[in-house]
């Protein structure tokens, strides 16, 4: 009996701890975006992946037959193609870690890696789920899945430990494009106009940002997809937002509402 109350008085504490040490609902920041410029991107680039390195701007881009990874120019959208996958495969997120490029696939249950300085194959590495979005926060790699999980894992792939992302206590799906800012992880919501800021410790989200009506209207065609890709250039602090297919890629600052 007395080992019965022992357990349930643990798991009364983990419970009350489970969204934040206090067991306090966190309500997330509201944020509006404000455009500082706009540049060109490719309407045939599938956006999967975007980030900095080095202050160079790096994308990887999906659809079979059609997925590479290259470096892109900001001033004219033009993608240096380094790395053109298989035609069996759907690519996804990309990021450097540990001496390697990891660009994840789709339902093909591998991550290609390559070299990170000549880009030659290193070979692919089995992964256990499906790949959606990648970044690092340069101790592992991060990874989403299309749920609400995400999942941080070593240079085999290898999980080290989950997060489950909740906002206000309830789980937040379809998180898809990931970068690490300033120790957080941000995160694309799959299929809306939606950023979610999220703290990498608990999973809670701490802050929201509303990117609707990013991209006008006047700029969408029968290709435009939606909202996905985000880079962070640590050099500077600046901030860069893109979509599937779109037209422009936007440079952007953060505002409370």
């Amino acid at each position: 009996m007395r080992n019965l109350l022992l357990i349930f008085l643990m798991s009364a504490l983990l419970f009350s701890c489970g969204n934040g040490s206090s067991g306090k609902i966190v309500e997330p920041v509201k944020y509006r975006l404000e455009v500082v410029a706009e540049y060109p991107h490719s309407r045939t680039s599938y956006t999967q992946g975007l980030f900095f390195r080095d202050g160079q701007l790096y994308e990887s881009t999906g659809q079979r037959g059609e997925s590479r990874f290259g470096k892109m120019n900001l001033q004219t959208g033009e993608l240096e193609s380094l790395v053109s996958l298989e035609d069996r495969y759907f690519g996804e997120g990309s990021c450097f870690f540990d001496g390697r490029l990891y660009y994840l696939t789709w339902r093909g249950f591998v991550a290609c890696t390559y070299d990170e300085n000549t880009f030659a194959h290193k070979g692919n590495i089995t992964c256990p789920r499906e790949g959606w979005g990648l970044t690092t926060d340069g101790k592992s790699l991060i990874m989403s899945d299309g749920s609400s999980s995400l999942w941080f894992m070593d240079a085999k792939l290898k999980t080290l430990r989950r997060i489950s992302v909740k906002s206000k206590g309830k789980s937040v799906g379809w998180l898809n494009e990931l970068e690490w800012i300033d120790g957080k992880i941000w995160a694309n919501v799959y299929t809306t106009d939606k950023i979610v800021i999220i703290n990498p410790e608990n999973g809670i989200v701490e802050g929201i940002v509303d990117c609707t009506g990013l991209l006008d209207e006047s700029l969408r065609d029968n290709t435009t997809d939606v909202l996905n890709g985000i880079a962070w250039n640590p050099l500077d602090g600046k901030i860069y937002l893109t979509g599937k297919n779109w037209p422009r890629i936007f440079e952007v600052r953060i505002v409370p509402e």
